[in-house]
């Protein structure tokens, strides 16, 4: 990839009060495309960016402030031409495991091949079946500025809902605790610390939310969580294949700490 400059406008995205108007820069490189705008958690924090409820992405360049600008999304479906010495085990995988999957539109039937041949070797890597996987030796830790016995705020109780917010909420918390993700607190269990649970809803799908505002508060946080982009781009350029994947429930095999487990506790 050549980078070719850097345009810098200003960013609109929704909000159910007005619109937030962010100053942004790009870098743009040769013959690449994105197809996502990644805001860290400090933008959604301190803006208070809707990014679940609103189906609508645009922007606005320059001085012009009237002429907004949608964020194409490229939904064509890419059909891969059967091959006769294909078995029967990737014919099953390219029929019903990558049935929704896009390839960009730019790719050769040689370089979707590879790809297949690729996902087909390593599948193991993903599994719809249960339990979930683990990853073993990066346990997340919570530090907190503060000692026991922690601020009143930090004990958040469960936020109003609706019959359907509550009906969908009792099917994620089930299904989470058939997983082994979330356990029900013991009666003996000493608890300090709660997190109220929000149902969010996008295209008629809900989606379990925590709110970890009072909890953000008083927790120590890390110094710079995200890679710098400019390490970013320069790893990617050797690459010859960029994938990207929506992880709706990705955090789940993270381990946590014994202390920070005591801090996450949600309540409903």
């Amino acid at each position: 990839m050549k980078p070719l400059g850097i345009i810098d406008f200003t960013l609109i995205c929704p909000h159910p009060s007005q619109c937030i108007r962010l100053k942004v820069e790009f870098v743009i490189m040769e013959n690449c495309t994105n197809n996502h705008f990644i805001l860290g958690y400090n933008y959604l924090s301190v803006y208070g960016i809707d990014i679940l409820n609103h189906k609508a992405r645009y922007c606005t360049m320059g001085d012009n402030k009237r002429q907004k600008f949608g964020f194409f999304h490229n939904n064509r479906q890419i059909t891969v031409i059967k091959n006769a010495e294909q078995s029967p085990e990737k014919e099953v995988l390219i029929n019903e495991q990558l049935r929704e999957a896009k390839f960009n539109h730019e790719l050769t039937e040689k370089m979707k091949y590879k790809s297949i041949d690729l996902l087909f070797q390593y599948e193991n890597f993903a599994t719809d079946k249960e339990p979930l996987g683990s990853i073993i030796g990066h346990e997340v830790g919570i530090i907190l500025n503060v000692k026991k016995h922690y601020p009143p705020l930090s004990r958040r109780p469960a936020y109003p809902a609706s019959p359907r917010a509550k009906e969908a909420l009792e099917v994620h918390i089930k299904e989470l605790i058939d997983l082994g993700v979330l356990r029900k607190v013991g009666h003996n269990e000493q608890v300090e610390v709660t997190t109220p649970i929000i149902i969010a809803w996008h295209n008629g799908k809900s989606r379990m939310v925590r709110d970890f505002r009072a909890l953000s508060t008083y927790t120590i946080p890390d110094r710079y969580p995200i890679p710098i982009i400019h390490e970013t781009l320069s790893q990617l350029s050797q690459d010859k294949i960029i994938t990207a994947m929506d992880a709706l429930n990705g955090f789940h095999p993270i381990f946590q700490t014994e202390n920070a487990k005591r801090l996450v506790r949600i309540i409903v």
